[in-house]
């Protein structure tokens, strides 16, 4: 609700976290986790395991007692022996677990990385000294989050607490006459019952995973959803003030176009319409394949184009519907179109013999009449 009881609706949490949002959320290591699922998934891969590898893991374990078991009087009283004899013990007693131990150390990484996925935020790992204030834990420990989180370990502990009671109470014949087989046989069988239960537990912790699964993730979207003011001041953070971009635009335009213009000498013909459209063009017949568009513009621009053009005696010809098709086909720096080509050569023919006539080389060329502009690149 809005603080104040002011009734500002803009503050109320009504709005889904933005992707900004919950990627800050990310880096601070705010992540959907369910305990539930990891414990499920500890629960399935240790059954799995022990189906897998429970005989196998038995006959290694006899095989251990059995060596263990028949010990001579020299090697129980021989001090270095006893110390080698439980290193070998200890080694390959590991070796036997070992299967069983790498499944349960991948289901323990995949089980809390199934929901949030993989996080490595050094923000979450460093310490916070606020929750060394007694004060601050005491608040904690007797919040509301806090008892309805003892009461959601009570229930789970007494549902698990009954299914072991009846697994115990189903098995309790079998595990009476345990002691009654020889030692291979009662290792099997132990672990037989062991499968079986953790089987029965991990249906029950299935069970609550799929409820603590969603109630997870809708509690995290709740924690981090917005309020339709926090949405618009991230909007402007990201996105900047309209009239910060504004003036941003503004000054690129300008940049562009001292770049354009300073560009406007080096053209060997300004193309004008005469007054509203001006283009300013470079071939290089050495370098260039087609005529390359230098500058353009309409209007106060276009005049600037053509000031230019003249201080630095650029040839400046008039065809009104050229400049406009150029204008409107052809990007700044960018190659004439081809269906330009035929046109824009007439231009550049009469503007290279008129610089070769004014050298003395040739006689005075005649301008073209008729240029040749397509009807789908006429611009009236």
């Amino acid at each position: 609700m809005a603080e104040g009881g002011g009734g500002d609706s803009s503050q109320e949490k009504t709005e889904q976290p933005t992707p900004r949002k919950l990627e800050k959320a990310r880096e601070d290591g705010q992540i959907p986790r369910s305990r539930d699922l990891t414990t499920t998934a500890i629960l399935l891969a240790g059954t799995v395991g022990l189906a897998l590898f429970g005989p196998a893991i038995g006959k290694s374990f006899t095989a251990l007692a059995a060596n263990n078991f028949s010990l001579s009087h020299d090697e129980a009283f021989d001090t270095s022996a006893m110390v080698a004899n439980l290193a070998s013990s200890f080694y390959e007693g590991l070796l036997a677990l070992a299967p069983l131990l790498i499944i349960l150390l991948i289901a323990s990484i995949a089980g809390p990385i199934g929901l949030g996925g993989w996080m490595l935020s050094a923000k979450a790992m460093a310490p916070k000294f606020s929750r060394l204030s007694p004060l601050a834990g005491l608040k904690r420990m007797f919040s509301v989050k806090s008892l309805v989180e003892l009461g959601k370990s009570i229930g789970k502990v007494a549902v698990v607490m009954l299914t072991a009671i009846a697994a115990l109470y189903f098995w309790e014949r079998e595990l009476l006459s345990l002691g009654l087989l020889d030692i291979e046989r009662g290792i099997i069988e132990s672990l037989t019952i062991n499968a079986y239960a953790a089987i029965a537990l991990a249906a029950v912790t299935i069970a609550i995973a799929m409820i603590d699964v969603p109630f997870q993730l809708w509690d995290h979207n709740k924690k981090l959803k917005m309020s339709f003011q926090e949405v618009k001041d991230e909007h402007k953070d990201t996105e900047g003030k309209p009239e910060v971009k504004g003036r941003i635009r503004q000054l690129q335009r300008e940049m562009s176009q001292r770049r354009m213009m300073a560009n406007v000498p080096e053209a060997d013909v300004i193309i004008t319409n005469p007054t509203h459209y001006a283009v300013a063009l470079k071939y290089d017949p050495q370098t260039m394949q087609t005529p390359i568009l230098l500058a353009k513009g309409v209007d106060h621009i276009a005049l600037k184009i053509r000031e230019i053009g003249k201080a630095h005696n650029v040839e400046i010809v008039e065809a009104k519907v050229l400049a406009r098709a150029i204008y409107h086909t052809t990007e700044e720096n960018g190659e004439v179109p081809e269906g330009l080509y035929m046109a824009v050569a007439q231009v550049l023919a009469y503007v290279f013999g008129l610089r070769n006539y004014r050298r003395g080389r040739g006689d005075r060329p005649q301008y073209p009449q008729h240029l040749t502009v397509p009807p789908d690149m006429r611009f009236d």
